[in-house]
């Protein structure tokens, strides 16, 4: 219970002005306040292994070297060793579609 202090300084429970009608409806901005904190079950998620829009979250061990050497390599250039390892990845990966392509093309004499 509330307490108010009134003029003589002596305690007197804080009665509301208005009383609220009815009790028992429900709190309409309550509900939209929890639903937005709820976790998501759709496909956006990022739990691992699970798909983020059309792409999936993998997880990456390395050894405390490599991932001090990551850490010290990313700091230098002023971004993060997630999207430094994200960036050498997708890189890595077009080179080897690139190398690949590049088999499959028949040698042409010039």
């Amino acid at each position: 219970m509330a307490f108010r202090f009134n003029s003589r300084n002596s305690k007197q429970p804080d009665t509301p002005a208005t009383q609220h009608a009815d009790e028992s409806a429900p709190d309409t901005e309550l509900e939209s306040y929890l639903a937005a904190l709820a976790p998501e079950t759709g496909p956006e998620t990022t739990d691992t292994g699970r798909r983020f829009g059309d792409a999936q979250v993998l997880q990456l061990r390395l050894n405390l070297i490599a991932i001090d050497e990551l850490k010290q390599i990313a700091q230098a250039r002023r971004t993060s060793p997630q999207a430094l390892a994200q960036e050498w990845v997708l890189e890595r990966l077009s080179w080897e579609a690139d190398a690949a392509a590049q088999r499959r093309q028949p040698y042409r004499y010039r």
